[in-house]
């Protein structure tokens, strides 16, 4: 249809450019009738007349047509100015620069990115401070890489590269963690009115109007199905997880420009699992790690079959670290991550971080058809034994008790993070990753 238009258009173009020159042809055909003194003047004015409206023509035409070029340019129909994503040189990442590797730096100059009050999307799990904890030091603490800089965060810079997009976080609490990072990395910068938080289990979205963007989370523990998929009501204790159904999933992931998934902590509850494969009513026995690859061939399998690797990108978040036991980094104790207020210095791999899980993950990933970025943040993340909300958190959707607090050895949690902490890292290397993708072009 809009061909079709195009075309009439054009064509009038031409019909009103040739009357303008039958008018010149015949006005220059009567000058023998003027007088002569004027008769000079008369081939300028009509060639300025000639010019003049062919201009105006031409814009009249871009304009009917949407102007292709502007579209071409980055300019949408509507008027709203499309600004190019540029990339400056303290944005860049060399190749050989490795994010992952570093240590963690204390700056309380600018860190945190944001303040817990000043995001009213966080939930109770996360808000520290709000529950009470006594220190703050858990915010001030930067990821340095080995050798080179993360860019500097920047949440405008961010949206450009969301405009028109949907950016997606699949998988447990954490992963929500992680999404309500980022939603507090760049929601500032957005004016009341323009964005919105949406609750469409098992789904939250973010919508940021002015960008025609998204931020979303889905909440799928195994990424592939279970009898925990519900987003409120699922159980823990008894796990049973489809091992090659993901497609109830999956009709939700279509067309996400970006997704980023997680999956690790659901899976580690005991060393066997109650899964199905093939049959839907054979339940039996697995061990945890021959689930877990099976599971992970099957979410393989879907992206092939799925994604258009030109148009989406395609992240893989590796395990969040748990602090269960801090005689793994102060030895002859017998407590955990609470009362922790320092990160780990130097050298540190709990047991909480699977290796043959980690194996299976990057040879997966390895033999994919398409490309999928592994964002290896256990490491980094490891030291971070002061950073989980501890006694300040919930527990079955509510706040701990009195009680509670006070046995710290029961009840604390040193699996989740307080926001903001160590998942806003996270996000900055997603970030940097995001912006990698714009380097060729600046």
């Amino acid at each position: 249809m809009t061909a079709n238009y195009e075309i009439k258009d054009q064509k009038m173009l031409v019909t009103k450019v040739r009357t303008v020159f039958n008018f010149l042809n015949h006005s220059m055909s009567m000058q023998y009738l003027i007088d002569p003194r004027i008769q000079s003047l008369i081939p300028i004015a009509l060639y300025s007349i000639l010019i003049l409206g062919a201009a105006r023509l031409v814009l009249d035409s871009l304009k009917i047509n949407q102007s292709y070029v502007l579209r071409l340019y980055g300019m949408p129909h509507g008027g709203r100015s499309r600004l190019p994503v540029v990339v400056l040189p303290e944005d860049r990442i060399e190749d050989d620069c490795n994010v992952f590797e570093g240590n963690w730096v204390w700056d309380n100059v600018s860190y945190p990115l944001y303040e817990e009050e000043n995001c009213p999307y966080l939930v109770k799990q996360t808000t520290c401070h709000k529950n009470g904890r006594p220190d703050s030091f858990y915010k001030n603490w930067r990821w340095q890489p080995n050798g080179c800089n993360l860019p500097r965060f920047k949440a405008l810079k961010l949206l450009h590269m969301l405009r028109d997009k949907r950016m997606m976080f699949i998988g447990d609490s954490l992963q929500r963690g992680q999404f309500e990072s980022m939603i507090c990395l760049i929601q500032s910068v957005i004016p009341e009115g323009k964005k919105s938080l949406q609750r469409v289990p098992p789904m939250k979205i973010f919508k940021i109007e002015e960008f025609n963007a998204s931020i979303e989370y889905y909440w799928a523990p195994f990424i592939v199905e279970s009898i925990s998929d519900h987003a409120t009501h699922h159980t823990v204790h008894k796990r049973m997880v489809r091992l090659d159904s993901i497609n109830n999933h999956g009709k939700h992931w279509k067309g996400v420009d970006i997704l980023v998934f997680e999956s690790y902590v659901w899976w580690m509850h005991k060393p066997l699992i109650n899964a199905t494969y093939g049959s839907p009513h054979h339940v039996k026995e697995y061990n945890v790690t021959t689930a877990y690859k099976l599971a992970l061939e099957t979410w393989a399998n879907w992206l092939e079959s799925n994604i258009k690797p030109l148009t989406q990108k395609v992240f893989f978040m590796s395990m969040s670290p748990t602090h269960l036991w801090s005689w793994e980094w102060k030895p002859g104790s017998n407590e955990n991550c609470f009362n922790e207020s320092y990160p780990i210095q130097g050298p540190y791999w709990g047991t909480g971080s699977n290796l043959e899980i980690m194996k299976i993950i990057h040879d997966g990933l390895q033999v994919l058809k398409i490309d999928v970025t592994l964002l290896n943040i256990t490491q980094l993340s490891e030291y971070r034994k002061d950073a989980h909300t501890s006694v300040y958190g919930e527990r079955k959707g509510k706040l701990l008790t009195k009680e509670q607090r006070a046995n710290p050895k029961d009840f604390a949690d040193c699996i989740h993070w307080c926001l903001p902490g160590v998942p806003d890292a996270w996000n900055e290397i997603l970030y940097a990753y995001l912006l990698k993708g714009y380097q060729n072009f600046s």
